[in-house]
């Protein structure tokens, strides 16, 4: 997908002994969308935003050793090996025999090169395309910021589509507001900015500012905007949507201490694990201190200040348990963690509450399993049924007062509440509207100035549409049965008077791991094109337990 952005300069920080100033360049081809304001609590907010910058960055996908350097070096000794080789031949004895090799090494090396051509060409275009351009945004797109009647939020996600993280600043973060302007905008960023960030200092007077200047009209020196094409796979796209929607699902939620949370990340990094499982295990009981259990070294932390106020017993693992460590800088800021758990290999949200600021580490399954990935798990609620005009009187609602509770808009429109959250669930999943998990509000942020492309973004491929179907339409019967490290599942699908039997093998983390269908697709490919619908929606059927029938 292709993104578009015109900006009215650039993003700068400026640093004195006396004072700091952030101007962030909005994106002038949005509606105006501005913020002017000196920040009161001024090291919380360096830190918050830091914290929300290590996220941008940061990729935990299994990286391969760069080999690079060897072979080059072990190209460059291949002609002394043979030099030395042959020193050690009687060279009068041996001269047809080094002359044969010699031609046949140079042939060899002449194939070599005619073969790597087009890919060092091509290479070498890729690396003068990053060094002419920003050699960062390429990564993700630029971070968005939304500002409403009582704080303002950034927004942003990972490298690898695992993480998102959302920055909440409420009006008291800011002892002077001048100037602003309701609305959703890219600004301009790149990672340099981080150390600019650092500059900051509580005894400063900072500055800051989402420039309304970049709005006015300009007829001179028009070479100071500058614009930008992003190209930004579609999974990025999709992830943001299904982060949203992720929100708005039952969790089980409850607290922790900041000790607690300190506690969690120094056993991280003091621990590595080699073998999996590579679960972080929490241990829920009425009125009892909460227990987190880390396999498979089976190391236990107890939460003696955070005690589960639920009224039933529950375990709930969740995976990508380093993804974590983002919150260690904020530790010393947040008055307490409230974590939000949608199940055992399910997303979470980790929230850091710090007083007029809050900040939202929102963690996909599991790592490798980022958001977008729907053939895992589809985080994307079934479309409601509700008219496209219902559907836009309550939007209408929600961009009038950009924050609303589902109860409000049902009574000022006299609407049923199930319309409504159904009509608020539509825009979720079209990126026009976020719930805001710590309030219980929606809350209007356009993810795009254009309408996105929805039949392109709901689903990756067809086999993940069908299995939607098969969900939606049909009854399911699912037998799960414990094995030794794992699960099996079995079901029985019946669409259309035909009848499928799928089975799959679900690993201690939560990987698929073997699986069977007696659809011609899987007979035919096995896994080596991934899964047919009838193992995805048996997959997604053994999350969703509404839609199976356990027998």
């Amino acid at each position: 997908m292709l993104f578009n952005y015109k900006y009215g300069g650039h993003t700068q920080i400026s640093s004195t002994t006396r004072s700091t100033s952030m101007s962030f360049a909005p994106d002038t081809l949005r509606e105006p969308t501005y913020f002017v304001g000196k920040l009161q609590q001024k090291l919380a907010f360096r830190e918050a935003i830091s914290a929300l910058h290590d996220v941008v960055i940061s990729d935990l996908r299994f990286q391969p050793k760069d080999k690079t350097a060897y072979k080059e070096w072990a190209a460059e000794q291949e002609m002394a090996w043979m030099s030395e080789y042959a020193t050690k031949l009687d060279l009068r004895e041996n001269e047809e025999r080094i002359k044969w090799l010699q031609r046949d090494l140079n042939l060899l090396q002449k194939r070599r090169h005619e073969m790597m051509k087009p890919f060092w060409e091509a290479r070498m275009k890729y690396f003068d395309f990053i060094y002419k351009n920003d050699r960062n945004m390429w990564i993700v797109l630029d971070p968005i910021i939304t500002i409403h009647p009582e704080e303002l939020f950034f927004e942003c996600f990972s490298k690898d589509e695992s993480t998102y993280a959302k920055l909440e600043a409420n009006y008291e973060t800011f002892k002077e507001i001048d100037e602003f302007q309701c609305g959703t905008t890219n600004i301009d960023y790149s990672h340099d900015l981080y150390q600019e960030f650092q500059k900051i200092r509580d005894y400063k007077e900072t500055d800051f500012r989402i420039d309304p200047k970049g709005f006015s009209v300009q007829t001179t020196n028009e070479e100071i905007f500058h614009e930008k094409k992003i190209e930004v796979p579609e999974s990025w796209v999709r992830g943001f949507l299904q982060v949203s929607s992720a929100m708005t699902l039952p969790a089980t939620s409850f607290e922790l201490h900041s000790m607690d949370i300190y506690n969690i990340c120094s056993l991280l990094r003091r621990f590595k694990e080699n073998i999996g499982p590579r679960s972080m295990v929490f241990i829920l009981r009425p009125n009892q201190p909460i227990s987190i259990l880390f396999e498979p070294f089976n190391k236990e932390i107890v939460c003696a200040r955070s005690i589960y106020q639920g009224d039933e017993s529950q375990t709930i693992r969740v995976w990508g348990r380093r993804r974590l460590l983002v919150l260690e800088r904020l530790i010393p800021l947040a008055k307490k963690f409230t974590v939000h758990l949608l199940g055992s290999g399910l997303p979470s949200f980790f929230i850091a509450e710090m007083g007029d600021m809050n900040f939202t580490l929102g963690l996909s399954g599991w790592t490798a399993n980022d958001w977008s990935r729907v053939g895992n798990f589809d985080l994307m609620a079934p479309r409601a049924n509700v008219d496209t005009f219902t559907a836009e009187k309550v939007f209408s609602v929600l961009k009038r007062s950009f924050l609303a509770k589902p109860e409000m808009i049902a009574k000022e429109l006299n609407l049923d509440i199930k319309t409504v959250l159904g009509a608020l669930s539509l825009y979720t999943q079209a990126g026009k509207v976020i719930f805001d998990i710590k309030k219980g509000v929606y809350r209007l942020r356009e993810l795009s100035r254009e309408p996105l492309p929805m039949d392109a973004l709901r689903f990756a491929n067809d086999r993940e549409r069908l299995a939607r179907e098969l969900l939606t339409q049909q009854r399911i019967a699912v037998k799960k049965v414990y094995v030794e490290n794992g699960l099996r599942l079995e079901g029985e699908f019946t669409w259309s008077e035909k009848i499928w039997h799928p089975t799959a093998i679900i690993d201690d983390d939560e990987k698929l791991v073997e699986a069977t269908c007696t659809c011609d697709f899987h007979i035919r490919n096995k896994l080596y094109k991934g899964p047919c619908e009838h193992i995805l929606a048996l997959r997604i059927a053994e999350k969703n337990t509404s839609a199976l029938i356990s027998t």
